[in-house]
């Protein structure tokens, strides 16, 4: 299962944890009432997995590939680790399902704090769009993810502040929908 908290301010190692002391974990309603949907699946095999499938065909996912982020094997890795991690949002969704490795994902919750996702082998995530987020390796340095897109996939990403987007209008709704 999934794990998330709250982070600490230091501005050491990104890939570190990074928890509060004492930690302040972060449940899956927390989660869910920021818009961020978890889902456990099977990554050994995501090539025939029916769960996969439905949740493609329902959410009309209909566009995916896979990356790896390692040293190895992604051109121009560290110039992309600190892309991932500068804050940002998008204009649709963004989903995530980790194959192998694992990584961080922070999102801000509605007083604008940072909660860390730990996300491991088999961890699909879905990010509102609006919200605004990060990604970071954690100290093993490898993940394989798949991208999940509807239609055709738009890798734009809008660096915080970037409050006038309807996209970051519209969450920022939902959020104090939520908070009713």
């Amino acid at each position: 299962m999934v794990e998330a908290w709250y982070m600490d301010e230091s501005q050491e190692d990104q890939r570190a944890p990074h928890r509060l002391r004492p930690n302040r974990a972060v449940g899956l309603e927390q989660l869910r009432r920021l818009g961020v949907i978890y889902r456990k699946l099977d990554a050994d095999n995501y090539e025939t997995d029916p769960c996969l499938k439905e949740i493609r065909r329902a959410e009309n996912y209909s566009w995916m590939d896979i990356v790896t982020i390692h040293k190895d094997k992604l051109p121009n890795y560290e110039e992309k680790i600190k892309t991932f991690y500068e804050e940002h949002l998008h204009l649709d969704d963004e989903i995530r399902y980790i194959l192998d490795g694992s990584g961080y994902f922070d999102v801000r919750d509605k007083d604008d704090k940072w909660i860390r996702i730990s996300m491991e082998k088999g961890d699909m995530i879905t990010l509102p769009a609006g919200i605004y987020h990060r990604f970071t390796l954690d100290e093993n340095n490898y993940v394989k993810a798949m991208r999940l897109f509807v239609g055709e996939p738009v890798w734009t990403a809008y660096n915080r502040p970037a409050d006038d987007f309807p996209a970051r209008k519209q969450y920022v709704k939902f959020l104090a929908e939520e908070a009713q």
